[in-house]
């Protein structure tokens, strides 16, 4: 057995480690640019909403872990939009490039739009109107490192445009894979959002950027269509509950005795975990689940959790285009519709013949 590559693998991932061992963000609304967690296509929202272990051809899988690129995704693109809630849009547009022993790259462009505000003074009287939006200029590197490993890394500009408040920013994000084809198993690890603001919306006050490690395996169930997938998320922070103080205290009506709420140790750790399925009939169709145990927990109505944390969709390949749809389901507010269209540019450019 060849160690050599499971010793560059964990010597880098190590090294990120130790690099950001004094930077660890809280979650829960203490950090900015949290649009940076937002599923960049269709196919991710369909499946939990983050995805970081499913190696195919899809430019959109290196927004979420570079270490995916391949050389297979050469001069594809891709655009996806999604109709999101209050009016608010967002998307992400990506393209990828080839080139050879250097490793494979992406840019792409993340953005969230917030629609246009009427701006009153402190009297009321009208201002003018301003918009709203945030976005993400990023560059990926992937590599491989032999037949089955293979490292990468996202390089992040960020700008946030809220009214009279900007802020600009700078991020890394930081990955590794194992890919067996054979055994159709595929194991990561992600370190995103390694950085800071550089600018700050007000002077002095600097606010942390959404770190977070994330760890996923996925496997295809041999002679079947089926391939899962299990991502653990927010690995750096252990407890990611969050108890209501007006619902945490409860009096029995009989006795007068009071019940003080607690987070079981199940709950925490199912808190961290995604699960995502697909469903592949042959090259051209996918059909695509997914549940987010945390996202039902923050948003369900607790007398009506319905269907809170589910979310699904379908994966289309039609001549030289591949479309997707995703519906992720939130809360009794409603869900999100996520639309993805990718293509490989050189389909469309005639071969000369020789």
């Amino acid at each position: 057995m060849n160690f050599k590559p499971t010793l560059l693998l964990c010597s880098f991932l190590m090294i990120c480690l130790s690099f950001h061992q004094q930077s660890f963000a809280q979650i829960g609304g203490a950090s900015t640019y949290q649009f940076l967690n937002l599923p960049s296509s269709a196919r991710t929202a369909s499946m939990g909403g983050v995805n970081i272990a499913v190696k195919d051809s899809d430019i959109n899988s290196a927004f979420q872990n570079p270490s995916l690129l391949d050389s297979i995704m050469d001069n594809q693109f891709s655009v996806s939009v999604v109709s999101y809630f209050a009016g608010i849009n967002f998307g992400y547009v990506g393209y990828g490039m080839d080139e050879g022993k250097l490793g494979t790259f992406g840019i792409g462009i993340h953005f969230i739009r917030y629609g246009d505000f009427v701006g009153t003074d402190s009297t009321g009287a009208l201002t003018g109107s301003f918009m709203a939006g945030e976005y993400d200029f990023n560059l990926g590197w992937g590599k491989k490192l032999d037949s089955s490993f293979s490292v990468g890394a996202n390089l992040k500009t960020i700008y946030s445009s809220l009214g009279l408040y900007n802020s600009f920013g700078m991020a890394v994000d930081l990955s590794g894979t194992y890919y067996s084809p054979k055994k159709g198993f595929t194991a990561a690890i992600v370190i995103k959002n390694i950085g800071s603001q550089i600018t700050t919306y007000m002077p002095g006050k600097r606010e942390p950027i959404p770190f977070e490690i994330q760890a996923a395996v996925s496997k295809r169930v041999p002679h079947t269509p089926f391939r899962f997938s299990i991502t653990g998320t927010h690995l750096e922070q252990f407890d990611l509950s969050y108890i209501n103080p007006a619902d945490s205290i409860t009096v029995d009506p009989v006795s007068g005795d009071t019940t003080i709420a607690k987070i079981s140790l199940a709950d925490k750790i199912m808190r961290h975990v995604v699960f995502g399925g697909e469903i592949l009939i042959g090259k051209n169709l996918s059909i695509r689940l997914g549940y987010n145990y945390e996202r039902r927990k923050e948003l369900e109505v607790s007398t009506r959790p319905a269907t809170a944390g589910m979310s699904y969709g379908v994966g289309l390949r039609i001549s030289k285009f591949q479309l997707s749809y995703g519906r992720a389901i939130y809360s009794l507010a409603g869900p999100s519709n996520h639309f993805t269209l990718i293509t490989n540019l050189s389909d469309f450019v005639s071969k000369k013949k020789g």
